[in-house]
């Protein structure tokens, strides 16, 4: 592998503002005053109209430091809980922005770590480079409590193997949400993203009570259905505080996403990954379900995996804990080409590669003895020591991209000429 001279580090000055709910009263506390968001909101609407109005100055001023459309954000805030969370009420402009303010908050959303990175080529390629690649990067960006985000970079892979990030924007914007319609009660949830004017601009935050402490380790795929059409979708974990369970999210513009839950016993772990197209007129996954073996799923149903059989199992000394894979396989003429990790001894996670035949990916071909990139010792140490990980890789051309999360912290690439990486497989 090349390492390139290139990391992304979390930076506790992005912020987004996001929906804050206080919690409900607990049984024992309880008031004939109603609940607790509605004694907040009588509190605003009792103050007087010079104090809700210098109140609301001194928030507005703090806040357009580090955000655009400050008082839009706000004032959909109050509509999205006015009759819903807290009563009804005919209350002024300045009422209303000041209730969204105490029902919203700021929340670094990487401040803690940036990595497991996944990758796809942009819809758009205008303006790249002769023999580039523009490309999209999702990042996990970790914030307070240990609550996992959906973030967001762009780049360009240049025709020597060059890697070039564009500069991140200084804003992030908060998706205006709404259910998706169709009255089920785990129906996934609807993001609009159109006021971000750069894609780093965008954050997908835990919204539903099954994410609620986190959407983990995206892993993007552009997938082409039978009739040709493109659609970008990633599998996810959502994670609720006890409970985790694989979801799905979709976009065709990085504007419009839908989040989704899997069903299904397959669904019930983390680390599954789509191939990029169906195999055989069925839709094709990898899983982990078993937490020790490499897993093929095929389904008829792309929200709904069943059952799957074991194909990639741990063999070698740094994969003797578990095997699985970073991301989804990717399509070359010599088979489905799938970037690996195994857990070995003091919990070390390398990073390896494994080829499944393209016609049946439930036979494995070959596999790298060694890995690809093991922890250094100047990347042994962070959040999490003795870990490098991805989410998944591009092949453009010949040459295999592979950005990786180092010690659950930050991110690197690295590159390798796909001919290389195939010659050291058995």
């Amino acid at each position: 592998m090349t390492h390139l001279p290139i990391l992304i580090k979390p930076d506790p000055t992005r912020v987004v503002i996001r929906p804050f709910t206080p919690a409900e009263d607990e049984a024992e506390f309880a008031t004939a005053q109603g609940e607790r968001a509605q004694r907040i909101a009588d509190r605003v609407l009792a103050l007087e109209a010079a104090e809700t109005r210098e109140q609301l100055h001194a928030i507005l001023s703090n806040l357009s430091q580090h955000h655009r459309d400050v008082e839009r954000v706000l004032l959909r805030r109050y509509h999205d809980i006015n009759g819903l969370t807290i009563a009804a009420a005919d209350v002024s402009s300045e009422q209303a922005l000041l209730i969204g303010a105490y029902f919203s908050e700021e929340y670094a959303f990487e401040a803690a770590a940036l990595f497991n990175p996944s990758i796809v080529a942009a819809p758009d390629q205008a303006g790249a480079p002769e023999g580039g690649l523009r490309f999209i990067l999702s990042l996990r960006g970790v914030g307070e409590g240990h609550v996992s985000s959906i973030t967001f970079r762009t780049g360009v892979l240049l025709a020597g193997g060059a890697v070039s990030i564009d500069e991140p924007s200084a804003q992030a914007v908060s998706p205006r949400i709404e259910l998706i319609p169709g009255g089920a009660p785990d129906a996934g949830v609807r993001l609009f993203c159109d006021e971000s004017r750069d894609l780093s601009e965008t954050v997908i935050f835990p919204i539903t009570e099954q994410q609620r402490h986190g959407i983990e380790d995206l892993r993007l795929v552009r997938f082409v259905d039978d009739d040709g059409d493109v659609s970008y979708l990633g599998t996810y974990t959502a994670f609720s505080g006890g409970d985790i369970r694989q979801e799905l999210l979709r976009t065709t513009d990085f504007k419009r996403f839908d989040l989704n839950a899997l069903h299904g016993a397959a669904t019930r772990n983390k680390g599954m990954a789509l191939f990029p197209a169906k195999i055989a007129g069925r839709y094709v996954m990898l899983g982990r379900q078993d937490h020790e073996n490499i897993w093929l799923l095929t389904s008829n149903d792309l929200h709904d995996w069943e059952g799957g059989e074991k194909i990639v199992r741990p063999r070698w000394l740094w994969e003797f804990v578990q095997v699985g894979n970073c991301g989804s396989p990717i399509e070359t003429d010599e088979g489905w080409l799938v970037i690996t990790h195994g857990v070995g001894a003091v919990r070390n996670y390398c990073i390896g590669a494994c080829l499944l035949d393209r016609d049946d990916p439930s036979r494995l071909l070959a596999r790298v003895t060694v890995p690809l990139i093991r922890p250094s010792e100047a990347e042994r140490y962070g959040y999490v020591p003795n870990v490098v990980y991805s989410c998944g890789a591009l092949l453009h051309g010949r040459t295999l991209l592979l950005p990786y999360a180092i010690a659950d912290n930050i991110t690197g690439f690295s590159t390798i000429p796909l001919d290389r990486l195939l010659a050291a497989m058995t």
